[in-house]
This record gives C-alpha cells, structure tokens and sequence, in this order.
C-alpha cells in the first residue's frame, strides 16, 4: 500500500511541476513584453521599402557644405571670366580655369612667401592675396607658438601640415582645426573662408569643409614666419607641389624695432635676440645661394626695403615669378595702401617709402649698436650700412644697390 501510496505521489509532484513550467514559460514571455523598453524607429527607416523613400537620407550639414560649394564655385567661374592664364607664359601651361582647380584634377598656381615676424611679410602676402580667386593660408604655422623651425623635432611635423594645407587636404589637421577654435586670426586673412565662418560657424571647422572649399581656387597663396628656408626648401623640391617661392628680408634693425611693439616678441628669444635672429639671415642666405642656382626659375628674393621703395615695380616682377597676371584688382590694392598710415602696428595701410625706416629715429643709438655688433655679417651678407654714430643714424642711406651674388 504504502509503495503505491509513493508511486501516485510521484506522479502528482511531476505533474504539479510540469503545470507550473508550462505557466511559468507563458508568464515570462508576456512580462518580459511588458517590461523591455522600446527603441523608436526613425520613419525614414520604417518607410525603407516604400516607393517615397528611393533617395539616401541627407545628412543637414552635408547639404549646406553642397550649397556653399557650388555657390562658391560659380563666383569663382565668374570672378575669372577674363582672367588671362599663363598658357605657355611662365613655364605654366595651364590655358583655362579647369586647369588650375585641384577638384577637377588640376594643379593650382602655389605662391609661398619665407620671412620672418614684422619683416613686411603682411605687406606682401596681402598682395598676393588681392589677386582674384586666391586662397590665402596666412601663417598656417600659428599654432607651434613663437618659436623657430631649424629642424627636429618640429621641422616633420610642419612640413606635414604645409603640404597638406597646400593640397587641400585636411584629414590629418585636426589639430591645426582645434587651434582655429580658440583663434579665429588663423582663418581671419584668408576672406573667401572667413565669410563662410562668420555666416555657418557650425560648420567652420568641418575637415571636409575645408577640403572641398579650398580645392575650388586656380590659386593658394601662403605666408611662412615660423619655418626658416633651410627646411621650407623641401617644399621647392616636391615638384607635384611646384611652388614658387619668394624669400623676404628686412634690415635687422627694422625687424627689432617693429617687434618691440608686441606684447608677446620680448618674453621669447627667437623673437626678441638680435644675435638670432641675424643667426638665421646668415643661414637663409647661404641656402638662397644655392637655391637659386638650383630653382632659378622657382625662387626669388626680395628686401622688403626695396618693395617699398617702388612697389608698382617689384610688384610686377614678383607676379611675373609667381606666373600670376597683374590684374587690376592688385595695382588698386598699391593705390589705397602705399599712400600714407592708417590703423595700427598690424596695418598694411603704410606710407610705403618712409615705413621701412622708422627705426631710425625710434631706436636709441646704443639699441642699434648692439644690434649691429650681433648682425655685422648678416647685414654685410644682405647690403645694408652700419650706422656710425646717432647722427649718422638719422641721416644716412642704409641700402646698398643690393643683388645677391651666386
């Protein structure tokens, strides 16, 4: 009795138990339904396979960089409509606007200018940058701070950036970008871009913005104070680049005196040291010699004393180097900002003739006698006169007839 007493008791506890599975299964499928949260469907992904939805979906900021490009692209068509291209003139062939667009497999006419802090490097890239259609990297190298380029460990880095500023391609200067952000005086002189970041701020510094825009322009224009020559030459050695560059300099005393107005020149002394500074025009002369028996066409020096003097003259020779036409648009540029002086120490409205001489009558006898005990051969090597004395100082022609001897 008592074992089939255990038999049936067996089977009720498995039935009991194969209730409660199967209750259990049901109950937890229907709570697990209730209780998993719900992940909205965007309707463009729900109307998939509807016939409404046969377009990509567009991304917002992909359509405004579309619409700014192609705006951009017609004023540029029309801003060189009778533009007259080198076509054969200048060693460039290039005999229409296509030709010198990077977005339609061209190379664009790359003009660089090697100089140094308050050497009238301003001047002169606002020159160039009042060609048409001209895109204008303005110290690019902002952002490595008051410092000399010589050589390692900075030297790789800036050539990296220069180049691909050069060939508009912006995938590796997400820092270059990020220093944008905290100053905007790195987009500031380059006008075409800098209208579309005051108007499209949040898209100023898209890297794929800054690609497209910059492969629209026949023309890049760049100024370097930071790079010295005996590193930017490998910019004239890469000849997919074919740049054109131009090697600014300034009498020492000029440079020293106009860098004491700046608030951030005396703290550094790759800025604020004469023997450096004359350091570095001896070492940019030595491999300008060698660079213009070997680039005679591709580079070129100029004082900024001279450009001064006549600049309707060198102005023309130095778009002829560039293979650039003298157009309009820059001898109005020469008209409105030779003539006299207008706003401050950054200004390029300057009495031309008089604004390469200031430091005569600025500086102290005793400042220019240091200067020139620590630049004697700099100044020999580049045509300009020691002062003797304070009399002398203020009375004197500091130039030679200056031509740089190979």
């Amino acid at each position: 009795m008592s074992k089939r007493a255990s038999f049936y008791g067996l089977i009720s506890v498995g039935i009991f138990f194969a209730v409660y599975l199967i209750f259990n299964e049901n109950y937890g499928r229907h709570s697990m339904r209730k209780t998993e949260p719900t992940v909205p469907v965007p309707q463009q992904l729900e109307q998939k396979n509807s016939k409404a939805d046969t377009k990509d979906i567009v991304d917002p900021v992909s359509e405004l960089i579309d619409q700014i490009i192609s705006k951009q692209r017609r004023l540029i068509s029309e801003e060189t409509k009778d533009y007259s291209f080198p076509n054969g003139r200048y060693n460039i062939s290039a005999s229409k606007l296509e030709d010198l667009v990077i977005e339609k497999n061209g190379r664009p006419i790359r003009s660089v200018i090697v100089a140094t802090w308050r050497s009238g490097s301003t001047f002169l890239g606002e020159i160039l940058n009042a060609h048409p259609a001209n895109y204008y990297h303005c110290e690019p190298l902002i952002a490595f701070d008051i410092a000399r380029i010589r050589g390692p460990p900075l030297a790789k880095k800036a050539l990296k950036w220069v180049k691909d500023l050069l060939n508009c391609e912006y995938q590796d200067l997400g820092e270059y970008l990020s220093y944008a952000k905290k100053d905007l005086w790195a987009f500031a002189f380059n006008p075409y871009l800098w209208k579309q970041c005051e108007a499209h701020q949040d898209i100023c510094f898209y890297r794929e913005f800054h690609s497209s825009l910059c492969k629209l322009f026949p023309f890049q224009s760049m100024k370097l104070v930071r790079l010295r020559l005996q590193i930017a030459q490998e910019l004239l050695a890469d000849e997919k680049l074919a740049v054109r560059m131009v090697l600014l300099v300034r009498d020492p005393r000029g440079i020293l005196q106009s860098r004491k107005h700046r608030e951030w020149c005396p703290p550094n002394p790759d800025c604020s040291e004469p023997a450096l500074t004359c350091a570095d025009m001896v070492s940019d002369f030595k491999v300008a010699v060698k660079l213009l028996k070997k680039y005679p066409t591709r580079f070129k020096v100029i004082r900024y004393e001279d450009l001064s003097l006549d600049p309707y003259k060198h102005v023309a020779e130095l778009y002829k180097f560039y293979g650039l036409f003298f157009h309009p648009k820059a001898r109005n540029f020469l008209e409105s900002h030779t003539k006299a002086n207008k706003g401050g120490v950054s200004s390029t409205f300057r009495n031309s003739k008089a604004a390469p001489f200031h430091w005569k009558t600025q500086l102290e006898f005793k400042e220019v006698k240091e200067i020139q005990k620590s630049c004697a051969t700099a100044m020999e090597y580049w045509g300009y006169v020691p002062a003797v004395n304070a009399t002398h100082q203020k009375e004197f022609n500091p130039l030679t007839n200056y031509v740089l001897k190979l």
